[in-house]
């Protein structure tokens, strides 16, 4: 494995922390392009109220802002858990090249877990995925967190 993905992948830990110590489901995401980080976000859905404010998301949101443009190509999407549907379809329309992930999301992952929506040949964009970066490290903030909630 490519050890740049696990060093860009930190920086996504990074951001899963601040959600977990703002007591937002623990996901953090970041939007690189030719080694600069271009956005770095996480999960804001309970304090925002939106159900659309995942890291991903959020992200991506940024990282155009950034930009000035509403397409992200040849940009890489870091986010410690496998994308939802939402966030599959936002990664397509921004045109990101590739998504790493670190943990696998067996409920609502769709790229490899529950689904692989990007093995459809339904979407005119394509995204090459990489999952499994740092998995253990990101699968335990979330379980952590969880636990936390639980007792």
């Amino acid at each position: 494995m490519d050890c740049d993905h696990e060093l860009w992948m930190g920086y996504a830990i990074q951001e899963a922390l601040k959600a977990k110590n703002q007591n937002e489901i623990p996901i953090g995401a970041i939007v690189v392009f030719k080694d600069k980080i271009i956005s770095r976000a996480h999960n804001s859905s309970i304090s925002s109220s939106d159900a659309t404010s995942h890291a991903e998301i959020n992200s991506i949101r940024m990282a155009c802002k950034e930009i000035n443009n509403y397409r992200l190509p040849g940009m890489d999407l870091y986010v410690t858990l496998e994308p939802c549907a939402m966030c599959y379809g936002a990664i397509i329309h921004a045109r990101i090249s590739r998504v790493i992930f670190g943990a696998y999301d067996p409920k609502t992952g769709v790229c490899g877990s529950s689904i692989k929506l990007h093995e459809q040949k339904c979407f005119n964009h394509i995204p090459e995925i990489i999952g499994g970066v740092l998995e253990e490290k990101c699968s335990l903030i979330l379980k952590d967190f969880f636990n936390e909630k639980r007792n």
